[in-house]
């Protein structure tokens, strides 16, 4: 913790830094949750974001309220973890925000603790509550329980005309059948989560095959497979972003 009070977490290599925390890894899944935080600090914002992704959720941090009806349009998230103490916009303002130009749940981050602060966040229309500092499998926990009782935690992930359903292991487009392979299956799921967001072949190769130290131009064959079979029944949605990696349009 710093003099003005804040949180500092220091990360040491990933799998270190969520084994200590009692984060348990989990592949992105279909029906995984798209989560903004909404958080000054960037040592507690990054280390957040990047716990949630790490148990398979899609995350996306930013530091201020500012354009914030915005990014809940463009992002959509199903959770809003929100900072109530923040420069500019006073987070109870901002939670009226959230609470106006979306449906998702919101868990407020605050330094304060007194019953009061918790109570006037509560009835401002938090789903929830969590004091800094936190241990960061308490803040996954209590997402966690925030998503399932907003019902945010479907079987199926949809992306335009896409649907892909965890339960059957069904891929469609416009209600046609993909018959996919079980790694195309598992590469749409992860494209279809990052939709609108440019991924690197290193990143899919951890994602989709869980590791990284394998020749890239697997990526690209099964990328090349799952792109057919998506343009059998429909224009193009995967496009090639040259020296980065692919993005699948939203």
């Amino acid at each position: 913790m710093n003099a003005s009070g804040d949180l500092q977490l220091a990360l040491p290599a990933p799998d270190r830094f969520f084994a200590h925390h009692g984060v348990v890894n989990a592949r992105p899944r279909a029906g995984a949750a798209r989560v903004l935080v909404v958080e000054d600090s960037s040592s507690i914002g990054t280390a957040v974001a990047a716990a949630l992704e790490h148990v398979g959720h899609i995350a996306l941090h930013v530091v201020d309220g500012r354009d914030l009806e915005t990014t809940l349009t463009q992002f959509a998230p199903d959770l809003v973890v929100l900072d109530l103490m923040l420069p500019g916009r006073d987070g109870i303002e901002l939670l009226a925000v959230v609470k106006s130009s979306s449906d998702a749940g919101v868990l407020l981050l605050t330094a304060r603790d007194g019953v009061a602060d918790r109570v006037n966040g509560l009835q401002a229309g938090a789903d929830d509550y969590l004091v800094k500092p936190f241990d960061m499998q308490e803040l996954i926990a209590r997402a966690a329980a925030v998503l399932r009782r907003l019902g945010r935690t479907p079987s199926t992930i949809r992306s335009g005309d896409i649907l892909v359903d965890s339960e059957s292991g069904a891929a469609t487009r416009n209600g046609q059948d993909l018959q996919l392979t079980s790694t195309e299956w598992r590469l749409l799921i992860y494209l279809a989560q990052q939709r609108g967001r440019t991924v690197s072949k290193t990143q899919i190769l951890t994602q989709v095959w869980g590791y990284d130290n394998y020749d890239p131009n697997v990526v690209e064959v099964h990328v090349s497979a799952l792109r057919k079979k998506l343009e059998n029944h429909g224009p193009r949605v995967i496009d090639t972003v040259r020296g980065i990696g692919y993005v699948l349009q939203s």
